[in-house]
């Protein structure tokens, strides 16, 4: 068995002493790990740091061993970061939580364009931690419809209004208006207007916060909860980076 594809590196794990076991996002065959000899020694750990871009070829006897990488670099982004601790932050809290949340070897290409264009506005775009968390909670909504777990914030669930969306139902995973909701606000979870305005410019430090609450509470009830794993520490440190922010 093998195949070939262009992955994101998610993360490296020693294996002995200086092998490795590679984890990465790839275009067509989804999460993926294999190992790779030497992985760790000074040729090839250059080209395994986490968010780099990689041309892959797997291939093992059998479909379901962990199997073998061998790989090329094909771009690397922390050239761009060095120095930049916020921006390592961001991306060790963006791989994270594609490593904890997605099935291995379960085509999500979606997922994978995401990843990508997120590394890149953290390589190239004058931003900053709150525009960077905002990508990510919108990939964190991505991903819970990739995994079947969908919200729905298009429209109020109690009137079917577009208008003055402010809340989400934590049993349904729907919106609720501001109006419809009020009599129920200590039980709905906030909104955070980007996730529907689609003006990322303009969200502040608080409200990507709250927009990553808003997704980490569906993630945790759906996916780390039951593979016992909880929220990836680097997601919570980043957050725990934009409430400081806010203040």
């Amino acid at each position: 068995m093998e195949w070939q594809d262009e992955g994101i590196v998610l993360s490296v794990s020693r294996h002995g002493e200086a092998d490795a076991v590679l984890e990465v996002m790839t275009h067509a065959h989804g999460r993926a790990r294999g190992f790779i000899k030497g992985g760790l020694g000074r040729r090839n750990k250059a080209n395994l740091q986490v968010g780099n871009r990689l041309s892959l070829k797997w291939y093992a006897r059998l479909e379901a061993n962990l199997g073998r990488f061998t790989v090329e670099l094909i771009h690397s982004p922390l050239g761009q970061m060095m120095g930049e601790g916020s921006r390592i932050a961001a991306l060790s809290a963006i791989t994270a939580v594609v490593a904890s949340t997605l099935p291995e070897r379960e085509p999500h290409a979606d997922v994978f364009e995401a990843l990508k264009a997120l590394i890149s506005l953290l390589e190239h775009e004058d931003g900053a931690a709150p525009q960077w968390g905002g990508a990510l909670a919108r990939m964190e909504v991505g991903i819970l419809g990739a995994l079947g777990y969908g919200l729905d914030l298009s429209t109020c669930a109690g009137t079917g209004s577009r208008d003055n969306l402010a809340y989400v139902s934590p049993k349904t995973g729907r919106a609720v208006s501001l109006e419809a909701g009020a009599p129920y606000k200590e039980k709905l979870l906030p909104l955070a207007p980007f996730l529907t305005s689609g003006k990322l410019s303009d969200a502040t430090a608080s409200d990507v916060a709250s927009g990553l609450a808003l997704t980490g509470y569906f993630l945790e009830r759906t996916v780390w909860t039951v593979a016992g794993t909880g929220q990836p520490p680097a997601r919570d440190r980043f957050i725990a980076t934009l409430r400081r922010l806010s203040q």
